[in-house]
């Protein structure tokens, strides 16, 4: 069977899903880190704060509490990068054993599909998981790289390069919760893409529910309602 046959078992309304989910994903990104400046959205107003917070960090003193935070930042990749980690052995596990979600989907009435339909469902989420996995890892470092920028701040604040480590720290905690953030977002698709098993309306279906979930958080939620309060 070639290239040409294999796809033929797919029907037009499964590559509408599977693009439809690709598009909201890459959209999504570029909307949340592109917002128009009049409705910013909750990752960049969460940006001016690591600014704002960098800025402090010079006149703290002691700066442990800092470090505390920083360290609570670098768990929380450090979690969902080996939750992303397991779920990557959980695919590829079953991409190994097709035909066991095979006589699932078969118990539930579900479409009867080839072993290789099976396989390329399944490698979707693994594209969400594994890009997931490899921005929480990104991240992870980052946040090193920041506490390591941050330790380099002179202690006396008239040194002219307090200044100037506080903006490099504040960049790179921003870079860390951008790649942070598309981790999570990679999450939620993945677990989108998971309805494909019950078919591209299914798919349809989760991938708009999550693009509108993601919306909310990020420009229409009570949190974002808070950072915007200016008294």
């Amino acid at each position: 069977m070639n290239w040409m046959d294999r796809l033929a078992l797919f029907d037009p309304l499964d590559l509408s899903a599977v693009g439809l989910i690709l598009i909201s994903w890459w959209a999504m990104t570029w909307i949340i880190e592109n917002p128009p400046k009049s409705r910013p959205s909750m990752s960049n107003l969460m940006a001016d704060y690591r600014r704002e917070w960098l800025q402090q960090f010079i006149l703290r003193q002691p700066r442990m509490y800092d470090a505390q935070i920083l360290g609570g930042l670098r768990q929380a990749t450090a979690f969902f990068g080996s939750a992303t980690l397991l779920a990557i052995g959980g695919a590829l596990a079953l991409i190994g054993n097709a035909d066991q979600v095979r006589g699932v989907a078969s118990d539930f009435a579900l479409n009867e599909a080839p072993r290789f339909v099976w396989e390329v469902k399944i490698i979707l989420i693994l594209l969400f998981v594994t890009n997931a996995f490899l921005k929480f890892v990104w991240a992870n470092r980052l946040f090193g790289y920041c506490s390591v920028v941050m330790s380099a701040l002179p202690v006396d604040i008239e040194d002219p390069l307090c200044q100037l480590r506080a903006d490099q720290a504040a960049q790179i905690n921003i870079s860390a919760a951008r790649a942070f953030n598309r981790g999570l977002r990679s999450v939620y698709f993945g677990l989108a893409a998971c309805a494909w098993l019950a078919g591209p309306i299914a798919l349809m279906g989760t991938t708009i529910l999550t693009v509108f979930v993601i919306y909310r958080r990020e420009f229409a939620s009570l949190s974002r309602a808070t950072l915007l309060r200016k008294l």
